[in-house]
């Protein structure tokens, strides 16, 4: 692995980005109700949505989102006290008329749960969560990843935990503190264009901690550069997603 090489390769993937070169006019979480970027609801859109993004297409994720949103018989899942009130059937139904839910019993569940931690923990304020961090990304992180972790399911996780701040971060009124350890986002696309770009060989991308090994080597690599992790993730989040178009 050549340091320089990757980060001459990198500079030329972020220009390719900001000429509009890898695509990305729209991104999937553009798919919104265009909510008040600092009110509860706008939080809880860009939250709840968030811990059922694995294995899935993120524009249709968005899209079905959206929907659930502005159907007015299925929008109170996005409201986690009333969720708190009613039976699983009627909360099941309304995640799998627009698709948000593609394992009925199980995302509902999950759904659920992240309401009810919600609920427990910030009296229903999901905002809550960061105040009592102090907005820092480490204390946060450590909140989430290590101090309750079953309490945030799949929000925990490597990647969509990053990749839920880094949204937070785009769509809401948020001023995190230390965004610079907000760490890229490993997900399938991101590691391919890890891969491709050199951070990790051939033999550590199929590792079962791949997502941990990408998220270290651009920490490091990063580090006292004009880069953040999150600078990147959307260039080569897109630039796989488009088939790895030449770096110009």
């Amino acid at each position: 692995m050549d340091n320089k090489d990757i980060l001459e390769k990198v500079e030329k993937l972020v220009k390719m980005y900001e000429l509009g070169l890898l695509g990305g006019e729209i991104m999937p979480e553009d798919n919104n109700p265009n909510l008040n970027k600092g009110s509860i609801e706008n939080y809880n859109y860009y939250t709840l949505p968030m811990a059922l993004n694995y294995q899935r297409n993120s524009y249709k994720l968005w899209e079905s989102a959206n929907k659930t949103w502005n159907d007015k018989d299925t929008n109170f899942v996005f409201d986690t006290r009333k969720v708190a009130t009613l039976n699983f059937e009627d909360i099941q139904k309304a995640l799998i008329k627009y698709k948000v839910a593609l394992q009925a019993n199980k995302q509902t569940e999950i759904w659920i749960k992240l309401c009810n931690t919600i609920n427990e923990l910030f009296n229903g304020d999901i905002r809550e969560l960061f105040k009592i961090n102090d907005y820092d990304i480490n204390k946060i992180r450590n909140y989430v990843q290590k101090e309750n972790k079953k309490k945030f399911p799949y929000l925990s996780g490597n990647k969509i935990f990053n990749y839920w701040l880094y949204v937070l971060h785009q769509y809401t009124d948020i001023k995190f503190k230390n965004i610079e350890y907000l760490t890229v986002a490993p997900d399938t696309h991101v590691i391919k264009a890890s891969h491709k770009l050199g951070i990790i060989d051939d033999k550590e991308l199929k590792q079962t901690n791949v997502q941990l090994l990408v998220i270290d080597r651009w920490n490091k690599l990063l580090k006292g550069t004009k880069y953040r992790p999150i600078d990147i993730h959307t260039p080569m989040w897109l630039w796989s997603r488009n088939g790895f178009s030449k770096l110009e």
